[in-house]
């Protein structure tokens, strides 16, 4: 059974930075794509970034491009979000999902694997 474990969020000021980290098991993760999401309160779910953990592709949603980073450690099945210039705005719970075809997608629905979420708070 795939599983998908966050961490790495937490409190912190405007301009700061965190790296989020997703741990995959169960599952052989070489041809999926692995997306980030986020929810603030009261909002629906928006994409983030994804990476293609075969050839490291990567897709973002343009208010996070040139600030976050997407990145994959192929050995520890992990995927990283590092999060830079961090705004009040970006204050949310993130996810990481799993898709199994590999593509690029920005579509929550057409995921397969969803963590538990880890929470951001930017302070301003």
């Amino acid at each position: 059974q795939v599983q998908l474990v966050e961490s790495g969020g937490g409190l912190v000021q405007a301009g700061d930075s965190l790296r989020l980290s997703c741990a995959a098991s169960g599952g052989t993760f070489s041809t999926y794509a692995m997306g980030w999401f986020r929810q603030a309160p009261g909002k629906e779910r928006e994409f983030v970034a994804v990476i293609s953990w075969s050839d490291g592709k990567t897709y973002y949603t343009n208010s996070v491009k040139g600030r976050f980073t997407i990145s994959r450690d192929n050995a520890k099945n992990t995927v990283y979000l590092q999060l830079n210039s961090l705004k009040p705005e970006d204050t949310a719970v993130y996810y990481c999902a799993a898709e199994r075809s590999g593509a690029l997608l920005s579509t929550a629905r057409y995921y397969d694997y969803w963590g538990q979420g880890t929470q951001v708070t930017v302070s301003s």
